[in-house]
């Protein structure tokens, strides 16, 4: 198989790559190469996606399957889809579960969900940061899907990931947690049994390589089994080993010391507020139905912690609490 990787340069993107090397396919990266380096095996070829012509260098290629990752622009995912879409056997679109408007129902699929309104637009993350966040995110992504299905049909595969987490992971969400645990002490955690899940970008990976083989068409969410938190992070202590002593906090004590939910400074991972319980907890059935496989919660905690170590344990974080916040928290309890 011929596979195009639209990115293909970090994280989701690269261990596509990877992957499909790994099972002996011929793969291209179009990328500007500034990110990150292609997987050992894989052809770069630069491109330029915010040009009207950047994917001039792709002109007359055909390709078994095409990957695209684009993550906030809708003209990024239709100038690919004109250049492509007629010369590709299949499309994979990784969107995210950001489409969709309900987060307090649990159990919803991509049958059962409603979307935000499409949005045709490109988007910075400066936007993203200033202009709604997810809301904004999730109704790029439908028009991105949208467009998608609309030049593929029965040939495209919508993948609504999650949580990520894994090697190359670094946006601290689930990462925090192996790494705080692997620094030992007293570890401040919510105690909370509200639903989480996760996905690890190798299972993702396969199981895009896996659609891309197959030519398996349709939308799905990529989320792992539903679990409760504090099941979770008690469970990712034990494999990571070192006595860390967990200290579980309510809701309340941690609003009143100021510890934000999720993500970003001054934040407890994975630690949704009440009203998000349902963008944690999709039905995971139509997609294990359809070939995903979950690895062991051991491997991914291993996989994870490989990429924290790497980055450095005791790094300035995008998400999570520094060691003097933390402090000062577990001595105000």
């Amino acid at each position: 198989m011929r596979l195009l990787v639209l990115g293909g340069t970090v994280f989701v993107g690269r261990t596509v790559a990877a992957e499909a090397l790994r099972r002996g396919h011929e793969v291209v990266c179009a990328a500007r190469g500034e990110s990150g380096t292609v997987p050992d095996g894989a052809k770069l070829v630069r491109v330029d996606r915010d040009a009207e012509d950047g994917l001039a260098p792709l002109e007359g290629e055909e390709f078994d399957a095409v990957v695209d990752v684009a993550p906030l622009s809708f003209p990024w995912v239709t100038r690919a889809l004109s250049a492509l879409a007629e010369r590709a056997g299949h499309w994979t679109f990784v969107s995210t579960v950001s489409v969709y408007t309900d987060t307090e129902t649990r159990g919803q699929t991509p049958a059962t969900g409603a979307l935000h309104e499409p949005l045709e637009q490109h988007a910075t993350v400066e936007q993203l940061r200033a202009e709604g966040g997810a809301e904004l995110y999730g109704a790029i992504k439908v028009a991105s899907e949208n467009a998608v299905r609309a030049a593929l049909g029965e040939r495209a595969f919508v993948v609504r990931p999650g949580l990520i987490t894994g090697p190359g992971d670094g946006s601290d969400r689930f990462g925090y947690w192996p790494g705080r645990f692997a620094r030992g002490g007293r570890v401040l955690v919510p105690a909370s049994d509200r639903p989480v899940q996760y996905l690890d970008v190798r299972d993702l990976a396969e199981w895009i390589v896996t659609a891309a083989e197959t030519r398996l068409g349709g939308t799905f969410d990529g989320v792992g089994p539903v679990l409760r938190l504090g099941e979770l992070l008690a469970d990712i202590a034990a494999a990571v080993g070192g006595g860390a002593e967990l200290v579980p906090a309510m809701d309340e004590q941690l609003t009143a010391a100021d510890v934000n939910p999720w993500s970003g400074p001054r934040s407890l991972p994975l630690w949704l507020p009440g009203d998000h319980a349902g963008l944690a907890s999709h039905d995971p059935a139509p997609s294990l139905a359809a070939g995903l496989r979950i690895r062991p919660l051991a491997d991914a905690v291993a996989g994870a912690l490989d990429t924290e170590r790497a980055l450095g344990l005791d790094r300035e974080r995008r998400s999570g609490l520094s060691s003097a916040e933390e402090a000062e928290v577990l001595a105000g309890l």
